[in-house]
């Protein structure tokens, strides 16, 4: 293993994971404390580019060009004054202050980087969640997750290809062939199916003239809770469950699954449906590898208990924040979701935080605030209630300002990263893009 990184003396703030919360709260602090040289920045992730998690749907469903949203964490970190080093972390030294890293391979299997240590003063840990399979058989054989990019151009591809294939094969089209089961109606799952159902006719339309839509393609969502969207209000659910029913999208509640199969999904109750396309979106946990790592104290589910202030609770060193942490606020009797915008809220308060310890000053305790649910059906409609709105009630909202709502989610984000002005050229360039390419890709 390739010894740690020296160092210059200056504070080591090292952050793993390059989600929505990491990236940001490695750029903000770049811009605050790398870029004046009063610590060294660095950010641990196994990919080379960021996208947005709400948006893998998109991706997976051909909808969203991942060329145009991507962030290359090398040239943005550049940028923004830190470093940026590849590799998956597998171990965490704490008594050396090390993190260790994994090594890295091309797509041939040629090693790229050699394991190795990073050393830190100040360890984030925002590596996010993967779903759940509790355990399901079949599932890591037949179905995909869309916890990454890499998963969800893997469907997308997948489903692209199927439909190569029943448009050319000498028979007709086999009972399932084109039938996507969509497991798990939380928001990811609910937003896949609605895409899926536009873009799946796009792609027909484009000259498969042997499929019919109508006959042939087909979604399902499986949920085994006794309503879609069980994690929202009531009549949120009610709402997206009758905007679901009227578009086709088939929609089953109270249904466990017990296995998956490569020409479908068995239910608990005797029911079978066949699908060749499988995807999994049911439950969250955080990655396996988090697991007592370094001694810390963890959840069953694998997130990393912290106390008020973000800190783990066996080291003051070691903060964790979005889909990872597990924080259970003062009066509270649930912990804080794993939710983008509480993602958002954690790297926006450590960003204040790190350099408040770095002085030795005490920290505030973390307050989350939801501000309500948002689920978009792509052109269909985006629904969403929010929470304090007005004069401290909740307001539900649809239509034309739910989905600017929506959409003005992504353009905090990427402010956050990138700043006002860069983020409203890329979004005048996106819009005029938008005229000359294809609506949905075909690869």
């Amino acid at each position: 293993m390739v010894p740690a990184e020296k160092e210059s003396g200056l504070h080591r703030i090292v952050v793993v994971g390059g989600g929505a919360a990491g990236l940001q709260l490695v750029t903000q602090l770049g811009d605050k404390l790398g870029r004046k040289g009063k610590a060294h920045v660095t950010l641990v992730d196994r990919a080379r580019t960021h996208i947005w998690k709400p948006l893998l749907h998109e991706v997976a469903a051909g909808s969203l060009d991942i060329g145009h949203h991507a962030v290359d964490y090398l040239h943005h970190a550049h940028q923004h004054h830190f470093r940026y080093r590849i590799g998956q972390m597998i171990g965490l030294d704490r008594a050396t202050r090390t993190v260790q890293l994994a090594a890295s391979h091309d797509a041939e299997g040629r090693e790229v980087t050699p394991e190795r240590t990073v050393p830190y003063d100040t360890l984030v840990m925002a590596v996010g969640s993967t779903t759940n399979d509790f355990g399901t058989p079949g599932v890591a054989e037949h179905a995909i997750a869309l916890d990454t990019q890499a998963q969800a151009v893997r469907f997308h591809q997948r489903l692209v290809n199927a439909m190569l294939r029943a448009h050319t094969q000498t028979g007709p089209v086999r009972p399932g062939q084109l039938h996507v089961t969509v497991i798990g109606a939380g928001a990811t799952g609910t937003e896949l199916a609605a895409e899926l159902h536009r873009t799946l006719r796009h792609v027909v339309g484009t000259g498969l003239d042997r499929i019919d839509p109508d006959k042939d393609l087909k979604i399902t969502l499986v949920e085994a809770a006794d309503r879609i969207l069980p994690a929202v209000p009531h009549r949120l659910s009610a709402e997206v469950m009758a905007l679901l029913t009227k578009i086709g999208v088939e929609v089953r509640v109270r249904a466990r699954v017990t296995e998956v199969r490569a020409d479908g999904v068995a239910l608990a109750d005797g029911a079978f449906i066949p699908s060749e396309l499988v995807v999994w979106a049911a439950g969250v946990k955080a990655p396996p590898f988090l697991h007592d790592i370094g001694g810390l104290e963890t959840t069953r589910t694998n997130q990393l208990v912290v106390t008020p202030t973000l800190q783990t609770t066996r080291d003051p060193d070691i903060f964790a924040i979005g889909d990872c942490a597990y924080l259970v606020e003062a009066g509270s009797d649930t912990p804080v979701p794993p939710r983008a915008q509480a993602a958002h809220q954690q790297a926006t308060y450590l960003v204040k935080q790190i350099p408040a310890k770095m002085a030795g000053r005490p920290l505030t305790p973390f307050r989350y605030r939801d501000f309500g649910s948002l689920v978009s059906l792509g052109e269909y409609s985006t629904v969403g209630s929010l929470m304090g709105f007005i004069q401290g009630k909740n307001m539900f909202i649809a239509g034309l300002f739910a989905r600017l709502m929506y959409r003005s989610l992504y353009k905090m984000h990427e402010r956050a990263l990138h700043g006002t002005v860069k983020t409203a050229l890329d979004a005048a360039a996106r819009a005029l893009t938008r005229r000359t390419e294809p609506r949905v890709k075909l690869h």
